[in-house]
């Protein structure tokens, strides 16, 4: 007997941004699915995951991932249903959580998806505290960032998916947490919701000579998720042998040019090497893939007892994703973003 023909709505890649994104980068389409083969699973996905790093896969250049091609779907973490199942491991109605891209169904043949936790609060958990987002902070603050009682650490994009993670956790191992947020209302939920110590708004004229006066002991950490004019304040508070995980760069993402003024990076050099601070790259699936069960069984309970809390940005429909993904990389959001692309019940 046939399988019914499955209809699948993608966001694909039409032309690579020069600069930020726009609407005209991407386009909507419709077509047909395959039938499953031996060893297949239909999904359906409920939550679609947007995170900065999709920008850099809009683009050719080298990098540590191959980029999303033209005419291809939009690459991206998703919450999904299983459907139909041909897979000895899966099974009709599971929830499944994998990169399954900007797109309503999709077919796996098991490798890209593994199920999700049980008893969360709400499906598209697994794709930020308790997903890839909330991996990075972990793993970053705690192997990178070897945090220890009584330091001061700096987290950017503080009320965003890494960044709020990293200041609570950070916090329950006894630290000073000093976060920086764009906005007075970002600012007063990371210090009134989430328990930092301060929250300096990177938006306000005076911002560098605030943030000093927070970090009155200088920077013992700095989680980097922002660069730009946030690692320039940050830069001379550094104490010796201070710790830099760098995870992002979201300030120059859409840049196509390199930034204007004096030349940093003699400064830079002279400041890690004086004060022998050790900056560290990490890609967290790459590097720590193997210790996902540490993360898992360290934050799932400081989630369930209310010690790690969460927000969420949820933007209805998959056609809204690419005004939603552009409102991210200009800080738009609020918590962590995602696109509900279909209802869980």
């Amino acid at each position: 007997m046939p399988q019914a023909l499955t209809l699948n709505q993608r966001i694909v890649l039409v032309s690579r941004p020069v600069g930020a994104p726009t609407p005209e980068n991407f386009r909507l389409e419709r077509v047909a699915l395959p039938d499953l083969a031996d060893g297949q699973v239909l999904l359906k996905t409920l939550y679609l995951s947007l995170d900065p790093y999709m920008r850099g896969r809009m683009s050719d250049a080298p990098s540590y991932a191959a980029p999303v091609e033209i005419d291809e779907v939009m690459t991206g973490g998703a919450v999904s249903r299983v459907e139909r199942s041909l897979h000895p491991k899966f099974h009709e109605g599971d929830l499944v959580v994998g990169v399954t891209g900007w797109q309503s169904h999709s077919i796996s043949d098991g490798r890209n998806i593994i199920p999700i936790p049980s008893g969360l609060q709400s499906p598209s958990m697994a794709l930020g505290v308790l997903g890839m987002p909330g991996m990075t902070a972990y793993m970053g603050l705690m192997d990178i960032g070897q945090p220890k009682e009584g330091e001061t650490l700096v987290v950017a994009a503080a009320s965003g998916a890494v960044g709020s993670v990293v200041g609570q956790v950070a916090k329950i191992k006894g630290l000073r947490v000093v976060g920086v947020a764009g906005g007075a209302k970002k600012c007063r939920y990371v210090v009134e919701e989430l328990g930092f110590d301060a929250c300096i708004d990177h938006k306000r004229p005076d911002f560098a000579e605030e943030l000093a006066l927070a970090c009155f002991r200088g920077v013992d950490i700095y989680f980097e998720n922002v660069g730009g004019k946030v690692f320039d304040a940050v830069l001379p508070l550094l104490n010796p042998k201070a710790r830099i995980p760098l995870c992002g760069l979201i300030a120059s993402y859409n840049a196509n040019e390199a930034p204007s003024g004096p030349d940093r990076l003699p400064q830079l050099q002279r400041t890690l090497l004086t004060k022998r601070v050790r900056i560290q790259g990490f890609i967290v699936f790459d590097d720590y893939g193997d210790r996902q069960p540490e993360f898992i069984s360290a934050v799932a309970p400081w989630v369930r007892d209310g010690k790690v809390k969460f927000r969420e940005d949820v933007v209805d429909g998959l056609e809204n994703a690419p005004q939603a993904f552009i409102g991210l990389l200009e800080g738009r959001n609020f918590g962590k973003l995602v696109v509900r692309v279909a209802p869980t019940e």
